[in-house]
């Protein structure tokens, strides 16, 4: 026991609200917990959906996100923070509003913008404004093939094609991109991290074979701010973050949650609440 004051480690999810618990901010929360760290909330918007699809999304008002953003950095501070969906300019605005006045500097952006059908969930004037005022602020985004597509005006449908569109990713003015590429065929799963003029690091993996991958993209970002806020560098929490949610579609691959594409098993090897200094 020590008698210096202690305070957990502290992360913030700034994301859209998954009533069937698999992605959005029931993931992140999931993740944190399991991660070890101390998670908090503020909701972009709410939709209802299950494990077969969204049937329902309401935007929350931009003066009632600041309010959860002032309310949670106020009084509890953070120590990393990951950004999911964010429909609209004045909810992205606001997020950077906070990110800047608070002097935030572990973010990991997960540019929320093509739902697994293939459908747009934002417009073109929000995904501009997103690149403009959040992608400065970014310690890392995280786009999966399709977002990525979106961002850089061309389809990317090869293995060798991921290079030339994570360094056209980095100059839209991120400090890193983590281009997943998890949705082009084959048995394996490689990702590639680009952190500047440097070579690529490329991070592969045997695909694993499960329905249920439902919030694989929510659950690595925050993955990702955990270990950042736990104090690794960005390649070794981007490497954790993997192995994590690997064993965690591993673990899960075999359970049915609903009629479609289940969670994955986020529990699967909890860490005790992480404390540090308070100071």
């Amino acid at each position: 026991m020590t008698n210096e004051p202690q305070r957990y480690t502290r992360v913030l999810s700034i994301a859209g609200s998954d009533s069937g618990g698999g992605a959005g901010i029931q993931a992140d929360l999931k993740t944190f917990a399991a991660l070890g760290c101390y998670g908090m909330t503020a909701i972009t918007a709410l939709t209802a959906q299950n494990t077969l699809g969204v049937s329902g999304i309401h935007g929350v008002p931009p003066d009632m996100l600041k309010a959860q953003l002032s309310a949670v950095l106020d009084d509890i501070g953070v120590d990393a923070v990951k950004i999911g969906m964010l429909h609209a300019p004045d909810i992205v605005r606001t997020v950077a509003w906070a990110l800047k006045h608070y002097g935030v500097k572990q973010v990991v952006l997960d540019p929320v913008m093509v739902a697994t059908s293939g459908d747009r969930l934002i417009a073109p004037e929000t995904v501009q404004v997103l690149v403009e005022e959040l992608f400065p602020l970014a310690a890392v985004v995280t786009p999966n093939l399709d977002e990525a597509a979106l961002l850089v005006g061309r389809p990317i449908t090869a293995t060798h094609e991921l290079e030339a569109a994570a360094r056209d990713l980095l100059a839209l003015g991120t400090q890193a991109v983590l281009l997943k590429g998890g949705h082009l065929p084959g048995d394996e799963v490689a990702d590639l991290l680009v952190t500047g003029p440097g070579p690529a690091q490329r991070l592969a993996s045997p695909r694993i074979a499960s329905r249920n991958t439902h919030g694989t993209g929510c659950t690595l970002s925050s993955a990702i701010a955990a270990h950042l806020a736990l104090g690794a560098p960005l390649d070794v929490a981007v490497s954790r973050a993997r192995s994590y949610i690997l064993q965690a579609i591993e673990q899960g691959a075999d359970v049915y949650t609903g009629a479609g594409h289940g969670p994955l098993n986020h529990g699967h090897a909890p860490l005790p609440q992480h404390k540090r200094a308070r100071g």
